[in-house]
């Protein structure tokens, strides 16, 4: 045989083994025959209208919308209730890794909740994703790898708000916190800004959560002579408490400010009672075409809009259905690794980016809530007054505490 045809024979051999090298390395790898993405929400309790089974049926959207299947692989959506529970939430989280197959876990609203179910999936090794709660911690200092904290956080609601109002001449504050993590972690993020602004904290009451009768704390309200009253609490407990103001007539003097308030807050409260609020969002309904596409769809199923805990499951979920199949395998390192590459695209955040700490930046929006005859149909609830760039909406990397951030 000739030297040439030997050397033809042999390059010929070395390509035909680097293609079948190469065809290897992208066969997709899964556990099993079912990419399982597991719901983890308030299904019963004060949480339910703003996540609970709205977020499952979002879940659902995002997983019809991206094609039920991946790589060969069947999506599958399973849902269970919190309870308003850490150790409830935690047991099913491990139930579901060992047990049932769950790739993912989403939600997850109430610090407490999250806080210990995402010590559970960084023992496992598994990809967590908090959409309705709001502790900084989670990618701060207990940051993990595959944890990550998609639609808002209490430095992201409370900051923005609390500048607005004090912007406006509100520089002495009392705050109604929820006695838990959550509730303490909105409260100091907004009296830092209240500090920061030159404002004074005249002091603070802590009530049970959940709570239904917030008289007492109201009336201590009223009593310190503050010029706007903080609510630093969510679902029933805030909707509850601006009620209970408006009968006692502190609203008529005193400025009540929400630092967490739902659409589905103001659709309880009705715009009589919450006219003239500020709050801060990472989503509305009525923002633009896509937003309201969205909404329409949703509404269709649960005859009310999306909060934006809702509409961050679907992003959320389609985010992470879109790592998975660049990544060609449910390996969690992969996926997250993928989720923090690929840029946040949706009608829920314009060009969003997963940061090393799990932190997914966006923009967020200051709304002020329409008078009753602004409102010209259904949901009409909110004036957008100013986008909050995603950079300053967030705690800054030069800031964090997590472990993750300093290792890079």
């Amino acid at each position: 045989m000739k030297a040439t045809s030997c050397r033809r024979l042999a390059l010929a051999a070395v390509l035909t083994c680097a293609l079948a090298g190469n065809t290897t390395a992208q066969t997709p790898k899964f556990s099993d025959d079912v990419v399982r993405i597991g719901v983890l929400t308030d299904l019963s309790g004060i949480y339910a209208d703003l996540s609970g089974p709205g977020s499952v049926l979002a879940a659902k959207m995002a997983v019809e919308d991206f094609g039920k299947t991946i790589h060969g692989k069947r999506i599958e959506v399973v849902s269970a209730d919190t309870l308003n529970k850490a150790d409830t939430a935690a047991n099913k989280a491990r139930e579901w890794f060992d047990r049932d197959g769950v790739d993912m876990i989403v939600d997850l609203p109430a610090s407490s909740v999250v806080l210990a179910t995402a010590k559970v999936a960084q023992a496992k090794n598994k990809i967590l994703i908090a959409v309705g709660s709001s502790t900084t911690r989670l990618t701060n200092e207990d940051c993990s790898p595959t944890v990550m904290h998609w639609a808002y956080d209490t430095y992201s609601l409370a900051t923005a708000t609390a500048r607005a109002v004090a912007k406006q001449g509100g520089d002495s504050w009392y705050f109604l916190t929820a006695d838990y993590a959550g509730g303490h972690a909105l409260m100091m993020d907004a009296m830092a800004v209240v500090k920061q602004s030159g404002g004074k904290v005249l002091g603070e009451s802590r009530h049970p959560f959940p709570g239904n009768d917030f008289s007492s704390y109201l009336l201590k309200a009223q009593a310190s002579g503050a010029k706007v009253i903080g609510l630093a609490n969510a679902g029933n407990d805030t909707v509850n408490s601006i009620k209970q103001a408006a009968e006692f007539g502190i609203m008529d003097k005193q400025m009540v400010v929400a630092t967490l308030l739902f659409d589905t807050d103001v659709h309880s409260l009705g715009l009589k009672y919450a006219q003239g609020m500020y709050l801060t969002t990472g989503f509305y309904w009525d923002l633009n075409d896509k937003t309201r596409a969205f909404g329409k769809r949703f509404f269709a199923s649960q005859k009310r809009m999306p909060t934006m805990v809702q509409a961050g499951v679907y992003s959320a979920v389609m985010h992470y259905l879109k790592a998975v199949k660049a990544a060609a395998t449910d390996d969690s390192l992969a996926v997250a690794k993928e989720m923090k590459k690929i840029p946040v695209n949706d009608f829920f955040a314009e060009n969003g980016k997963v940061r090393e700490d799990g932190r997914m930046v966006h923009d967020m929006y200051l709304a002020q809530i329409k008078k009753p005859e602004e409102s010209k149909y259904p949901w009409d609830y909110f004036h957008i007054r100013q986008v909050i760039k995603g950079d300053d909406a967030f705690i800054p990397l030069s800031k964090s505490l997590c472990t993750l951030v300093n290792m890079s």
